[in-house]
């Protein structure tokens, strides 16, 4: 497969690896992006353990919180300009508050919302606002206590993060810690036991490979291995990781102390996984000035 230089800059800025590193990893890989991060990792190249997510789409994520049960939406736009026009915000807070009633994305779409669907409100504002939009994912929780926090607001209720966390027992005020916590430090998952086997066989074999690199005998490498994994998982999980508060606790010691239990929460930034054409400062202006 032929090795573009767009594909190097990918891999060079989810990294942070030289280029003729990610260039090798990709020939080594055959082009495929992740494969080829894990190569780099394995030979100790690449500066960060985790791919950054490319956030490319525009637009805003609302959150609605009605006593245990608390809901997070994402409503995309093309330009960030959008996100900051009243109308496009007045109807991803009425999508928010129709979210409330529904279980899962379909249902939103076809909920209604002053005597038309969801669906059909987003595409009217499409035809006077001038730019495509949809609304991309929702997300649920429930629990004793349901605690939201928006990062990045561009009005109350939404913003570029929002976050769900939920607890068992009274809160005292820690909740909105540990939505900020979230917010800043976007665990992968509850706990260990949430985390899917297979990343985890995933990280413990890149790990084994990266030791192996060093010429180690097995017998000290499976020694390592276990410290190494321990490590990890205390900075993927939310109750493992350092609470950003005090970071002497991690989250589930900060929350035992308050007096509570975190059971869940929800991450939603704009445009995570979403990617679309570079394009620079200049011309996206120019491009909304022409109308």
């Amino acid at each position: 497969m032929a090795i573009t230089a767009s594909m190097v800059k990918e891999l060079r800025e989810s990294t942070g690896a030289g280029m003729m590193d990610a260039k090798k990893a990709l020939t080594e890989t055959d082009g495929n992006m992740d494969a080829a991060v894990d190569w780099l990792r394995t030979k100790g190249l690449a500066k960060a353990a985790k791919k950054s997510g490319r956030t490319a789409a525009e637009g805003l994520v609302a959150v609605a919180v009605d006593g245990g049960r608390g809901v997070a939406v994402e409503v995309n736009s093309e330009t960030d300009f959008v996100g900051k026009n009243a109308e496009f915000q007045d109807m991803v807070r009425a999508i928010a508050g129709a979210a409330m009633t529904v279980s899962d994305i379909d249902a939103l779409k076809a909920a209604d919302l002053g005597g038309k669907t969801v669906e059909e409100t987003v595409t009217a504002k499409i035809a006077t606002i001038g730019e495509n939009m949809s609304v991309r994912r929702m997300a649920t929780l429930e629990g004793d206590v349901v605690v939201s926090y928006v990062h990045g607001a561009a009005a109350p209720g939404m913003g570029k993060i929002g976050v769900l966390v939920a607890l068992k027992g009274a809160d005292n005020g820690i909740g909105k810690q540990i939505a900020m916590h979230v917010a800043a430090a976007n665990p992968a998952s509850l706990s260990q036991a949430d985390l899917d086997p297979a990343v985890v066989e995933k990280e413990k074999q890149i790990q084994m490979d990266i030791a192996r690199e060093s010429g180690k005998p097995e017998a000290v490498i499976e020694k390592m291995i276990v410290g190494r994994m321990a490590k990890w998982l205390a900075e993927v999980t939310l109750l493992g990781q350092a609470f950003v508060v005090n970071p002497d606790l991690t989250v589930e010691a900060a929350a035992k102390e308050a007096g509570v239990e975190v059971t869940g929460f929800v991450r939603l930034e704009v445009g995570e996984g979403i990617e679309k054409a570079a394009e620079d400062f200049a011309a996206e202006v120019a491009k909304v000035a022409k109308g």
